[in-house]
C-alpha cells in the first residue's frame, strides 16, 4: 500500500466516513447501531433477563435521584468525537438541553456522570460490553462506569472510577459477586447501592 493509500485508511478521514455511514443508517425496529473503537456495531435489543435488570436499575435510580438535578436515561445516543454509543442506562442532567449535539442525534458524553452496561450473551456481545465499551467510556472521561454482568461466573457487578482517557483505562476497578452490595462513590448518584434488588440474589 502506498503512503497516499495509507493516509486514506488512517486518521480522521476514516472516522468521518464511519460517522457519515452511521448517521445514514436506517435499522429495523429492535436493533441499534454504535460506533465502537473504529467500527460500526449493530446489535439487537436485549433478552428478558437483560431488560429486567435494566428496568429494576432504572426504577431504583429514578427514585434515588428524584427531586434532584440529575436523572437516568436510556435508548439515547451518547456521542463523543465521532463515536456513538447506546448505553443501557446513564445519568445526566434532568434538563440536558445544553448537552444535545448540534445535529440533534444525541447527547454529548461530556454531560454523562455515570454509565451502566448490562452484558448480553454471546462472546462478541460480552467482549463489546466488557472490553471495547469500557475503553471507550474511559477515553471519553466519564467519571463512573458500572458493568452488571449476568455472564461472569455466577454473576458480578464491576465498578470503574478514575477514568484515564490517555490510556483508555481506569484507576480503580472493584468487582463483587451478585449478592454483595456495591455503592456508587461519587457524583450525583453517590450513595446509590446496587444489590440483590437489582441483580437478584447470590447464585450457586
Amino acid at each position: 500500500m502506498s503512503e497516499a493509500q495509507a493516509e486514506l485508511f488512517d486518521g480522521p478521514d476514516l472516522d468521518e466516513v464511519l460517522w457519515q455511514a452511521w448517521k445514514a443508517m436506517e435499522l429495523p425496529e429492535g436493533y441499534r447501531a454504535e460506533i465502537i473503537e473504529g467500527a460500526i456495531e449493530v446489535s439487537p435489543t436485549g433478552r428478558y433477563s437483560h431488560s429486567q435488570i435494566v428496568f429494576m436499575l432504572r426504577e431504583a435510580l429514578a427514585e434515588f435521584l428524584k427531586g434532584g438535578d440529575f436523572a437516568p436515561r436510556n435508548d439515547t445516543n451518547v456521542i463523543h468525537e465521532n463515536r456513538a454509543w447506546v448505553p443501557d442506562l446513564f445519568v445526566i442532567a434532568r434538563d440536558p438541553e445544553r448537552y444535545v449535539t448540534d445535529d440533534g442525534l444525541g447527547l454529548t458524553a461530556a454531560g454523562v456522570r455515570v454509565v451502566f452496561e448490562v452484558t448480553s450473551p454471546g462472546k462478541r456481545s460480552r467482549d463489546r460490553d466488557r472490553i471495547r465499551k469500557r475503553r471507550e467510556y474511559a477515553r471519553a472521561g466519564i467519571p463512573v462506569h458500572v458493568i452488571i454482568d449476568d455472564h461472569d461466573d455466577q454473576g458480578a457487578v464491576t465498578l470503574f472510577t478514575g477514568p484515564r482517557p490517555d490510556k483508555a483505562d481506569w484507576e480503580d476497578i472493584h468487582r463483587v459477586p451478585y449478592g454483595t452490595e456495591i455503592t456508587i462513590p461519587e457524583g450525583p448518584a453517590k450513595g446509590f447501592v446496587i444489590g440483590e434488588a437489582i441483580t437478584g440474589p447470590k447464585r450457586g
